[in-house]
């Protein structure tokens, strides 16, 4: 019989049970920042979608990565049929997402109308709790709101009735799934070098003609194309955008060939494939030459889901290395006892909370934006950028140094923490790549007032006290440094954006948590606030004492 002394953990150790009822400040959050109608209509999906990630989604979630999507070219007769089967465990997982309602509430008419001022922050609440066990679906998931966001905008109301009622179904069996097909060999993030050409056939349709290299959600339903209608206009310019569905009128499929199925680092469960558009038919949305102006639309929301997904992969990283070391003996003590392990929670601790409040201002301002605000609408547009790269950025420094703090099993693929890190790492990548997120927030910067009401809130957050005198000077040097670029070569104007945009980030993070600190979230904000200004000085270390073990309960705040 095995010594109860040869354990990797103590008898006490027991993970959460809920991702929702454990996670004090995303409750402390949501109570404050939803109306209580919309709290109230959420709760219960909260605690169900909080149970199912924390028990029931970690298999499947194991299984459908570790049996990923295959592709079937042909069936007996040695017919082309292009599908794409997946893992059953891809399917139970799907519908579990249906269950959360992250689609419901802000699709359906009459919830749509009931919660307008928070529809993105009912959707996006149980979404974050859904990734935080499964962040392959939430690609297809996050493309299928896009697709809804597009089919709301600027379909016409046949295409609306007939479609949207797909996306907010209750019913895993009758949801369809989205996509967008943008990359191309030629041009990669350079959408503007695409080639993929469309041409008229009748009544709004076209045939659509050419290769797609990196097509997220290879099966989606609803998938929306880039393509050109005439090959003489150039760049971005000359793009289009057409509505192409998986299957025609009459039922049969809407030819598109899969190459190949990319064979992935991370996010394994969903497919990502290579298609070849062959008289694919496609419907015209929006006028013509307008297609990259209206794929913006799709793709500034999947920036705000890739730093949502970076967000929730970081808490559970976070939370598996906080929940194992508190029950861990090492040199004669638990390992949370010692300093240097209490001093990591605290850096990754209070990097994640600065992310949290950002991450959620930003859907904020995306409610806000959509219900009609101006100046939210401005700022949203530095702001999306923004967390797209900081978030996606930290989420894998978080999921990495989660690992570590966890040694040897960490690594080992029984554990979550190598799923969770292949899975974040294309968050930097996907839907633009950190550099581009920079000259996305300098285009802001100069064809928007977003800087300007950025700095003028993280300015007001700093007036109020004279703790934070040297923050104001910080902020008044980066204003300096900015109105000096007007007349400068592009060259220098791209080289000094990067350390500029990445100095307003940590700026306008401490001024966020400011603006939120209370008397309930003090215990994680006030640690992290303290932690930010530390970070964005470049004095030279002082002695100081680590926080307690209790100080460090206090800043993860999770109650399993």
């Amino acid at each position: 019989m095995e010594s109860v002394l040869n354990q990797v953990l103590d008898k006490d150790y027991s993970p959460s049970k809920n991702f929702f009822s454990s996670d004090l400040i995303l409750q402390s959050f949501l109570k404050k920042d939803l109306s209580k109608e919309g709290y109230s209509y959420m709760s219960d999906k909260l605690f169900n979608v909080g149970k199912s990630a924390a028990v029931e989604m970690n298999p499947l979630a194991m299984d459908a990565d570790k049996n990923g999507p295959v592709l079937v070219k042909r069936n007996f007769l040695g017919q082309n049929t292009d599908e794409i089967k997946f893992h059953p465990s891809y399917w139970k997982l799907m519908d579990i997402a249906v269950k959360t309602e992250m689609f419901r509430a802000k699709w359906e008419p009459s919830l749509r109308k009931k919660f307008k001022n928070e529809s993105n922050r009912l959707g996006f609440s149980t979404g974050f709790l859904y990734a935080m066990s499964e962040m392959g679906l939430y690609c297809p998931l996050c493309m299928t709101d896009g697709a809804a966001r597009l089919i709301n905008l600027y379909c016409e109301k046949a295409d609306k009735d007939r479609l949207l009622k797909h996306i907010y179904t209750d019913d895993s069996q009758e949801l369809f799934t989205g996509a967008m097909f943008l990359t191309e060999k030629t041009g990669g993030s350079d959408v503007g070098a695409n080639l993929v050409t469309a041409r008229h056939y009748k009544d709004g349709l076209y045939h659509l003609n050419g290769e797609k290299w990196f097509c997220s959600n290879a099966n989606g339903d609803i998938i929306f194309v880039l393509a050109r209608t005439d090959s003489s206009v150039k760049g971005t310019q000359g793009l289009s955008i057409f509505l192409v569905e998986k299957h025609l009128k009459d039922g049969s499929k809407n030819p598109i060939e899969i190459i190949r199925i990319k064979e992935k680092l991370g996010v394994r469960s969903m497919a990502s494939a290579e298609c070849l558009l062959t008289n694919t038919v496609g419907k015209l949305v929006g006028k013509e030459f307008q297609g990259f102006s209206i794929m913006t639309d799709m793709i500034n929301l999947s920036r705000v889901y890739t730093a949502m997904g970076s967000l929730s992969g970081s808490r559970r990283a976070i939370i598996e290395a906080y929940q194992f070391l508190n029950h861990r003996k090492t040199f004669g003590k638990n390992a949370i006892d010692h300093a240097l392990i209490r001093d990591k929670f605290r850096e990754i601790g209070s990097l994640y909370v600065g992310n949290f409040y950002l991450v959620w201002r930003a859907i904020s301002a995306l409610d806000h934006a959509e219900n009609g605000n101006l100046e939210e609408e401005q700022l949203l547009r530095i702001l999306t950028p923004m967390i797209k790269k900081k978030v996606s950025e930290d989420g894998v420094f978080l999921a990495r140094e989660s690992m570590e703090l966890m040694g040897g099993i960490g690594y080992v693929e029984d554990t979550v923490l190598p799923r969770i890190l292949r899975d974040l790492v294309v968050n930097p990548i996907w839907e633009g790549s950190g550099n581009i997120m920079v000259l996305d927030m300098l285009r802001a910067t100069l064809k928007s007032k977003g800087f300007e009401i950025m700095t003028t809130h993280i300015h007001r957050s700093f007036a109020n006290s004279e703790k934070h005198e040297d923050l104001l000077q910080d902020l008044n040097d980066l204003k300096i440094l900015a109105s000096s670029l007007a007349n400068k070569e592009r060259d220098i104007i791209e080289s000094t954006s990067k350390p500029l945009f990445e100095k307003l980030t940590k700026l306008y993070q401490i001024s966020v948590l400011l603006d939120a600190l209370n008397n309930e979230n003090a215990p994680w904000v006030k640690p992290a606030i303290v932690f930010l200004k530390e970070n964005l000085s470049c004095k030279n270390p002082e002695l100081r004492s680590p926080l307690s073990k209790t100080e460090i309960s206090g800043l993860i705040s999770w109650d399993y």
